[in-house]
């Protein structure tokens, strides 16, 4: 079957789609997962993820008409958790794990680059945006990695989201971020995959310093946790001001904290948390998660960020 033939015949079946209540009751529960972290990165080929995001390419629509399920699985072994030392916090690299390891599984997107695993990032785009974010081509994806994968599969722009375009981002460090494009018919599919493993973290410019934040916030909102929990989306406008300004300072030079021993602790088991919304004048948008203790995540990076006290609250006292 051509392409153009399967994706007619994929958007009608999609059109004529009804829920059962298995799979709302399914759909709950993947997005009840999604809401908490997992202590463990895994990989997966999930085209109903892909697809919410605007990243279902020609590829990937392909790979529907085959012998796979949509919703197949490759597992991924992040390695040793990460930990801290008075030298920071280590995050290991991302491997391929031994299949015969029984490793549970979740869902994300990655493309190998230059040697590393990058998945896909917590930085949010449009669609429409990208073009003017596109930099220099670095290569184009192959789709050998499945649920099914072992290391043999860690070869160069391996992917487990079909065959893409690879893509520099303008404004950002290649070793951090790169982006997957596609046209269609005139209709753009891409997505962003970030680098953040096999690193050491002394400092939050370690990491959130790759995001290059410094004079180009343009607009910020804020989110409760009731709202973001509850999926009602009620973001509120959030001042720009020394508030902000003295936070992401902070941030800057904030201590890092290996995830694993807070997580053990139970601190998502709290609900004092609050969500931060940076949307930078290049048109994407960074989600930072504030915790009540003074500590900050960004992505799904296993650290988080104690931020001097005195300015975190600051600006926590303005999300009210």
């Amino acid at each position: 079957m051509k392409e153009d033939q399967f994706r007619t015949q994929y958007k009608k079946a999609v059109d004529t789609m009804s829920s059962s209540s298995e799979m709302k009751q399914g759909l709950e529960g993947k997005m009840e997962q999604k809401r908490r972290p997992r202590k463990i990165v895994y990989i997966a080929a999930s085209v109903l993820v892909a697809a919410g995001i605007g990243l279902a390419g020609p590829s990937v629509m392909k790979q529907l008409g085959g012998t796979a399920s949509p919703n197949q699985v490759a597992q991924v072994d992040p390695g040793t958790p990460a930990a801290g030392n008075s030298a920071g916090v280590v995050i290991p690299k991302i491997k391929l794990p031994d299949k015969s390891s029984g490793a549970a599984a979740d869902m994300i997107g990655l493309v190998i680059y230059q040697g590393n695993i990058y998945t896909q990032a917590a930085i949010r785009m449009e669609a429409a945006d990208a073009a003017a974010l596109r930099g220099e081509k670095l290569g184009r994806t192959t789709s050998g990695i499945d649920e099914w994968s072992g290391k043999d599969a860690y070869t160069e722009l391996a992917s487990n989201i079909g065959e893409t375009d690879i893509y520099a981002v303008k404004g950002y460090d290649s070793g951090f971020l790169v982006m997957s494009y596609t046209e269609v018919d005139g209709q753009v599919f891409a997505e962003l995959y970030e680098h953040t493993n096999g690193i050491t973290v002394n400092s939050g410019a370690d990491l959130i310093g790759k995001l290059n934040l410094d004079g180009r916030i343009a607009s910020a909102q804020w989110e409760s946790f009731d709202s973001w929990n509850n999926g009602k989306q009620q973001y509120l406008p959030l001042p720009e001001g020394a508030a902000l300004d003295g936070f992401l300072s902070a941030l800057m030079t904030a201590k890092p904290l290996a995830a694993d021993p807070l997580m053990e602790q139970g601190i998502y088991d709290q609900g004092d948390r609050k969500l931060v919304y940076l949307q930078l004048e290049d048109k994407t948008r960074v989600e930072l998660t504030l915790f009540g203790q003074g500590l900050v995540r960004y992505s799904n990076a296993p650290v988080f960020f104690e931020v001097e006290p005195v300015a975190f609250q600051a600006l926590w006292d303005n999300l009210k």
